[in-house]
């Protein structure tokens, strides 16, 4: 069994959702090299989120965008952690809401997605700038 632990950046993005399955792939080569195995993102950021969802139809992550900011809106009246900027609360509430990690199967040297599947970068906050990711790689060469 191999275990590799690996941190990267992402280049800094405006809010929205991004796909970003190419970014985190080109940042760890070895998954070339799992025959069985998982891997597992996590961001280390409360303002962001990672997802998995259509990689197609960019009319999705714009969907996703506008329902998101409808559930958690910027300026209610009755948040209190207001210090940081109008779009800080509902950021943290879309991360929580959203999730700061995934699981996916590696097989025969590539992330078994469906079809239409790939990762997303859900950047809640207006400038979040580069968002850390932590990828850890266990499986079977």
């Amino acid at each position: 069994m191999t275990w590799i632990q690996r941190e990267f950046r992402l280049q800094p993005r405006p809010r929205g959702f991004h796909l970003i399955t190419r970014e985190v792939l080109a940042n760890l080569p070895e998954i070339g090299e799992i025959e069985v195995g998982l891997l597992h993102l996590f961001i280390q950021h409360t303002s962001a989120s990672l997802a998995l969802n259509e990689n197609a139809d960019p009319s999705v992550r714009a969907d996703m965008e506008a329902y998101f900011n409808r559930l958690a809106r910027e300026n209610e009246p009755y948040y209190t952690h207001t210090y940081e900027g109008a779009d800080d609360m509902p950021a943290h509430l879309k991360a929580v809401l959203l999730g700061s990690s995934l699981t996916l199967p590696i097989t025969q040297g590539r992330l078994n997605l469906g079809t239409w599947q790939g990762i997303y970068l859900g950047e809640h906050r207006n400038r979040g700038g580069a968002r850390r990711l932590i990828a850890t790689i266990h499986g079977e060469g």
